[in-house]
């Protein structure tokens, strides 16, 4: 059943109650409901007592491989049942799909019995922040703080982990113009260090220039961003990879906090045909 209107209100209001773990697709649904961003399908297994929700973007043109399935559930045998019985899910085609790591198991015994090859992408921490007045104070003077703009995008592309293709662009570009980002501006406003916000309203894509480092300025882009989120009523997380230590202590640094015990992870179905 796919969910509209009022419906995907109350979704996120019941998507709320099972923090941290559905936060994923909490944000998902709350970028959804607040502002313009590209088409998705929100698919549930039952309603208005849903035990599956699946936040599905459609994919329209080259580049949307990028844009990744989210997946919250409560009941591991109604997600199994949803993506092994219904056209949820198409495993005749290319899917990433972000879910709790334990769940994916779930996933991947179905790819198996149906010969659908798999490939694990990530394993990573939520790093939260419930209240951002509990951040450091950043001195800012002397920094120029700005948002990123279209003139930003092949910048951000080459230098993303993955990126440096033609298929991220369109997904930048639309986190870029539709989402709140920030960045510091060097003398010739030119961005020098910078982070973003994902269609699940993640901050993401941190990264600062090799020659611009130890200057304090990812602090300062994450402290400014965490605000302007939390300004906005929209949740303040990110997803750090489990071997990315440096990120992890920076964000822990800074009062982010995580639950040792939970994990989210993103798997790939049929990856050798990602961009045909």
């Amino acid at each position: 059943m796919e969910l509209t209107g009022d419906q995907l209100k109350m979704a996120e209001s019941q998507l709320k109650s099972y923090l941290p773990r559905s936060q994923q697709a909490y944000g998902c649904l709350v970028l959804k409901n607040r502002l313009r961003s590209d088409p998705a399908k929100i698919l549930v297994d039952a309603w208005p007592k849903f035990s599956v929700i699946i936040y599905k973007p459609l994919r329209e043109q080259e580049g949307d491989s990028f844009k990744d399935l989210v997946v919250f559930a409560n009941d591991d045998a109604v997600l199994e049942k949803v993506i092994r019985t219904s056209s949820v899910i198409d495993w005749t085609s290319f899917n990433c799909v972000g879910l709790n790591v334990h769940q994916m198991e779930v996933f991947n015994a179905v790819a198996s019995e149906m010969n659908v090859p798999t490939k694990k992408l990530s394993l990573c921490r939520i790093m939260t922040m419930e209240d951002v007045s509990r951040l450091p104070t950043i001195d800012s003077s002397g920094i120029s703080l700005s948002s990123l703009d279209e003139s930003h995008i092949a910048l951000i592309n080459r230098n993303w982990k993955f990126g440096n293709s033609n298929h991220a662009i369109r997904m930048i570009r639309n986190m870029v113009t539709n989402f709140p980002s920030c960045c510091v501006l060097d003398a010739e406003g030119r961005p020098v260090s910078w982070i973003l916000t994902y269609a699940s309203c993640s901050m993401g894509m941190l990264y600062t220039l090799p020659e611009h480092r130890g200057k304090g300025y990812a602090k300062a882009v994450i402290v400014t961003l965490a605000k302007r989120l939390q300004a906005q009523d929209y949740p303040v997380y990110c997803f750090i990879e489990e071997e990315n230590m440096v990120s992890y202590k920076l964000f822990k640094s800074l009062g982010f906090t995580h639950d040792p015990s939970y994990r989210e992870t993103w798997g790939a179905f049929n990856y050798h045909l990602k961009h045909l």
